[in-house]
């Protein structure tokens, strides 16, 4: 099958919150094409639950925002970043209430809930269900937009770079992507003068996730292998909260919960144990800390999960909070107003990634990044919680805006290779990608998981080594699939996230390690270099 060419603008990958901020901030004047993996709202934007971190509220200040989040990110965070991220927060706010997300309001006014380790209500919210409002309101408005074009179920490869041009230039330039129609099954050029990189985090890396089956890397894996350096891919939250049920996978139960009054308790002795973790904070501690407490419970009493409970507030009120989850619970046969949750830690999202600047760009020119598949310097070792949308609109915004104010320094794309297929056959071996799958993931949440020590980090590397050569035979073989390109990305990220664990010599924050149980003097991020 021959490769066709298509040529925009400006090429973005991933239809999120960052990906779709950047498009129609540069739909005012230029061209953009944006790819999704799935469908146009298949990202993890959609499923998140909680809301937006924003200093709106009497005797709130920028500087306690600041702290709270160096505070969670224990002091790995680029103090600039977060100041860059933080001040421009109200305006983010501003530009979703002008598309039309409609925010909880109280008299008029936002309504603001809190959750762990902030130390004031700054939270705005729709519900329970913020991410599923603001990625309608942002998809309506890319597509009611003129200069954006909207193309679903693409698949990228990998970035097209200087060993794909007909004749190599020697610019070192991105430009653009290879990416496979899974409706036809044919292999796309889609060129562009500047790429965006927003495709989301590599949380499927893990067997148990919060993260949308397509949160595996591939944006991540894709810069790397094409020379971004990436950082800190260590740092893999895991949210204290995610429903135990053996038929419902990967269902969230919101920060907001615990911080509207849930609490944690031993399943069988009713002790609310996080005072003996955190007595000052309890539950609304930052989310690595209770994860490795109701971890640490988990592992210490046998259980297979924790109880939250906010039954002891009135049902109208939980009712009126979580509408969302009460009635997802309530089909489950679990009413939240009159009892408690089963909960147990599941992963919820990448803190590292590609590595970028306040203005978005990554190392590789004409490549930008900007979403959970970077690391910016504002979450450090552990994310506070609801900052994650909000770095999503700042440096979606940011490097749309860098890109216009440098639009005449971008060449327009070469000539491009078609995507060689003349070797390959289709596969009577799909089972192999399913196995390969599955182990990686078993072996990272056994070994990489919330409490991780030297030994289990050095087998999941060997693993990881094993499994390298047979993937890439695999796919050097056979016609790609989105099944063996998310493999092949999932392998890639899990071996980032391993050697940059096992260079890491101190607990930080997410990346807790039994033989190095004391944090440093000095917080460094972990670089890796391609």
């Amino acid at each position: 099958m021959a490769t066709s060419t298509q040529e925009h603008d400006v090429l973005i990958i991933g239809s999120g919150a960052a990906g779709l901020t950047a498009a129609l901030t540069l739909a005012e004047e230029r061209k953009v094409l944006v790819l999704a993996k799935g469908t146009l709202k298949s990202g993890s934007t959609a499923w998140a639950q909680g809301g937006i971190a924003a200093v709106l509220d009497t005797g709130d200040t920028f500087a306690d925002h600041i702290r709270d989040t160096m505070v969670a990110g224990a002091g790995l965070n680029d103090i600039e970043t977060v100041k860059f991220v933080i001040e421009r927060a109200p305006a983010a706010i501003d530009r979703l209430c002008e598309l039309g997300v409609p925010f909880n309001r109280e008299s008029g006014d936002l309504h603001l809930t809190r959750e762990g380790g902030h130390s004031h209500r700054r939270i705005v919210h729709v519900n329970d269900a913020t991410g599923w409002a603001v990625q309608a309101a942002l998809l309506k408005a890319a597509e009611e937009n003129p200069n954006i074009t909207l193309l679903p179920d693409r698949t990228c490869i990998d970035i097209i770079i200087g060993r794909h041009e007909e004749k190599y230039s020697g610019s070192g330039r991105v430009w653009g992507v290879y990416a496979l129609d899974t409706a036809t099954g044919k292999v796309e050029a889609y060129k562009a003068r500047a790429t965006i990189m927003a495709a989301g985090g590599a949380g499927r890396v893990y067997q148990f996730s919060t993260a949308p089956r397509g949160a595996t890397g591939d944006g991540i894996a894709m810069a790397w292998r094409a020379g971004a350096r990436v950082s800190n891919m260590e740092m893999m939250q895991f949210h204290p909260t995610c429903l135990y049920n053996l038929e419902v996978k990967n269902f969230l139960v919101t920060e907001a919960v615990r911080g509207e009054g849930g609490r944690l308790y031993h399943p069988e002795t009713g002790h609310r144990f996080m005072a003996d973790y955190d007595a000052e904070r309890m539950e609304l501690a930052p989310r690595d800390v209770v994860a490795r407490a109701i971890d640490d419970q988990i592992k210490r009493f046998g259980l297979d999960y924790v109880h939250l409970d906010i039954s002891h507030k009135p049902s109208e009120f939980v009712r009126e909070h979580f509408p969302t989850i009460h009635e997802k619970l309530l089909g489950l046969g679990i009413d939240m107003t009159a009892g408690p949750i089963p909960v147990v830690p599941a992963q919820h999202y990448t803190c590292g990634g590609v590595v970028i600047d306040l203005n978005g760009r990554t190392d590789l020119p004409s490549l930008y990044a900007a979403g959970e598949c970077t690391e910016s310097g504002l979450h450090g070792a552990n994310r506070l919680a609801s900052n994650s949308l909000l770095e999503c609109f700042v440096f979606g915004e940011a490097a749309a805006r860098d890109i216009m104010e440098r639009w005449d320094t971008f060449e327009a794309p070469p000539a491009i290779r078609e995507w060689d297929e003349s070797r390959v056959t289709d596969s009577d071996e799909e089972v192999v990608i399913k196995q390969n799958w599955t182990e990686i993931r078993r072996t990272m949440w056994n070994y990489v998981g919330i409490v991780r020590t030297t030994k289990r980090l050095q087998r999941a590397a060997n693993r990881n080594e094993l499994l390298s050569s047979e993937i890439e035979d695999y796919y050097g073989n056979f016609r790609v699939t989105t099944d063996l390109i998310e493999l092949r990305n999932l392998h890639q990220c899990a071996d980032l996230i391993v050697q940059s664990a096992l260079r890491r010599h101190e607990s930080r924050g997410l990346h807790y390690t039994l033989d190095y149980p004391e944090t440093g003097e000095v917080a460094v991020d972990t670089v890796l270099v391609p």
